[in-house]
């Protein structure tokens, strides 16, 4: 038995450790998730103010997650505090399982994001994964009498310190310098106009179409091949998912273009054989940190005749910022702002790019290499 708990208590924590850690490198993933889960909760009707304040500190309810994650993965191999962690764990494991469920059973959101964009796993290999854990975490529990501390002393509470410590300082800087380990579609290397296209071996989703008309007080559905005559009116068609598709979305769909007419540029900027720079920003953040070295990089970027974009969510405020207030004179894009969530994990980020593929990319805190 008491190999079965130190298999089990490797196991658990090992995972949680694991876990934390792929998620802290791109803590603003898992922020954007959990915004995602009370934005469906909200509009669900399910605990209404209590939802739309968590969503408010999405970004803190992401940080704590994490470095929980990993402190209470190090806390258990160790042996530290072993009825609070259990306890932690199982509350812990139960939230993620129900995060699980609710993807998998309500179909309303595509994935947990569990093991952040690195390790992008199907909801049914995250639900059952989440229910081992937690058979796991209950056996651990009767079984804590078999769990014993590693070190003594001070020494456990230490390194459970470290770990938090250390997860934090790890999120602080990939906040600021972005993901240490790139796996989103836009990472150096990739091509843009290429991800954009539905992969070769797609196949669409299938699709029976019934059709209601109304005669009278009688309501009867039809298909195609049996059309009611001109005295029945029409009412609706109702669409049935046969089969569902297999790889039939592109990787990158929701990144569009449109010049300030509302024309959609994407094509005719990704296809320029040249090197240019999109200047990705939202508004709402200081801008004293960046906004100096930027103007040395747009002095740099036209001695060089290297074209700026700057693409935002918000054209007609950033266009102001740029170009009434500071005299940039740069072409501004709009993007939707799931997609710039995505391209840019840092407010603001630039892309150095040649035709539609990535070449680097900088967050502000690493514009000063943009000069060397």
């Amino acid at each position: 038995m008491k190999k079965l708990v130190i298999f089990a208590r490797i196991i658990v924590g090992t995972l949680f450790i694991f876990s934390g850690l792929v998620k802290a490198i791109d803590p603003l993933g898992l922020t954007y998730k959990m915004q995602e889960f009370f934005e469906v909760w909200a509009a669900d009707g399910y605990f209404v103010t209590i939802v739309n304040l968590l969503n408010q500190y999405s970004f803190w309810v992401a940080i704590i997650m994490i470095t929980a994650e990993v402190a209470l993965g190090v806390a258990l191999l160790i042996g530290w505090r072993k009825n609070l962690v259990l306890q932690l764990l199982f509350l812990l494991i139960l939230f993620f399982t129900f995060l699980t469920s609710y993807v998998l059973f309500s179909g309303k959101i595509r994935s947990c994001g569990c093991f952040g964009d690195c390790i992008p796993l199907t909801p049914i290999q995250t639900f059952t994964k989440d229910i081992i854990l937690l058979l796991l975490s209950v056996f651990l529990i009767l079984k804590r009498q078999y769990i014993q501390p590693i070190f003594k002393e001070r020494l456990p509470f230490a390194l459970v310190l470290i770990s938090i410590i250390g997860t934090l300082f790890l999120q602080n800087y990939v906040i600021d310098h972005l993901p240490l380990v790139d796996c989103l579609p836009y990472k150096i290397g990739n091509n843009i106009l290429e991800l954009r296209k539905i992969p070769a071996d797609a196949t669409a989703d299938k699709f029976s179409y019934g059709f209601v008309y109304q005669k009278g007080a009688v309501k009867q559905s039809f298909t195609t091949d049996n059309l009611p005559d001109s005295t029945w009116k029409f009412v609706e068609r109702k669409e049935t998912l046969l089969e569902k598709g297999k790889n039939n979305l592109a990787k990158i769909n929701d990144f569009i273009l449109s010049d300030s007419t509302g024309s959609d540029s994407t094509e005719t900027i990704l296809n320029k054989p040249a090197y240019y720079l999109f200047f990705v920003k939202e508004l709402g953040e200081d801008t004293d940190k960046w906004l100096s070295l930027f103007t040395d990089v747009a002095k740099k970027a036209q001695q060089q005749k290297l074209i700026i974009y700057v693409v935002t969510s918000d054209p007609k405020n950033v266009n102001t910022f740029f170009n009434e207030f500071h005299s940039f004179n740069l072409p501004v894009y709009t993007c939707d702002a799931t997609a710039i969530k995505t391209v840019a994990r840092a407010n603001p980020t630039i892309l150095l790019m040649k035709g539609p593929i990535v070449q680097k990319k900088y967050s502000w805190a690493d514009m000063d290499a943009l000069l060397k």
